[in-house]
């Protein structure tokens, strides 16, 4: 199990603090697994500093994928963009 710490802008940090966000989409350039804590630190994108607050969530499942690698065609993704789903 490892400790993973990333930055979160704070609409996305309210959202996860209150429970309504259930998800994280992040850019596949680090290494996680499914039981390793991701740290989430609240990062203000005006001050460009962290406000103090963290968030620790422990993984549950990871997907990994590539954009070519869809079931659509890239020209679509391009034109209407992807959309990610929080199930309860």
């Amino acid at each position: 199990m490892k400790r993973i710490e990333k930055k979160c802008w704070p609409q996305y940090f309210d959202a996860i603090l209150s429970g309504k966000k259930k998800y994280e989409l992040r850019l596949n350039d680090f290494d996680i697994a499914a039981g390793d804590i991701l740290v989430l630190r609240e990062w203000d994108p005006e001050s460009k500093k962290y406000t103090g607050r963290k968030i620790e969530k422990r993984v549950t499942y990871v997907a990994r994928f590539k954009i070519d690698q869809l079931f659509w065609p890239e020209e679509e993704i391009k034109e209407k963009g992807l959309q990610i789903i929080s199930l309860e």
